[in-house]
């Protein structure tokens, strides 16, 4: 169970969901990230130098086919991180809950 840590940097909605994403695979291509986010390139750009300057996520760039492709990648870090911050998210959430039993027994 990874140890709790809000992550201020994944919980930008985009970005959490970008590595929600990326978690069931090895790399997805730049372009499928884009279609599925419904990003623009340099929208999806930008999210991607805020996660890989956290080391979260890389670039790979190879030519398939007659032409470059990029492939995104969440890393160990980033997997760890997100695992993280997903579990604190579930530890407020149980709070919240427990909050909100204890009101409604209270009226």
């Amino acid at each position: 169970m990874p140890h709790p840590v809000f992550d201020e940097v994944i919980h930008e909605p985009h970005r959490l969901r970008i590595c929600a994403f990326l978690v069931p695979t090895a790399g997805r291509d730049f372009g499928e990230v884009r279609e599925a986010m419904e990003l623009s390139d340099s929208a999806l750009s930008k999210h991607l130098k805020a996660l890989s300057a956290r080391g979260y996520t890389r670039l790979e760039r190879a030519a398939r086919g007659g032409r470059q492709v990029t492939t995104v990648i969440l890393t160990p870090a980033g997997r760890d991180a997100l695992c993280g911050h997903v579990a604190e998210l579930q530890r407020m959430a149980r709070i919240v809950g427990a909050d909100r039993r204890v009101t409604s027994a209270r009226r």
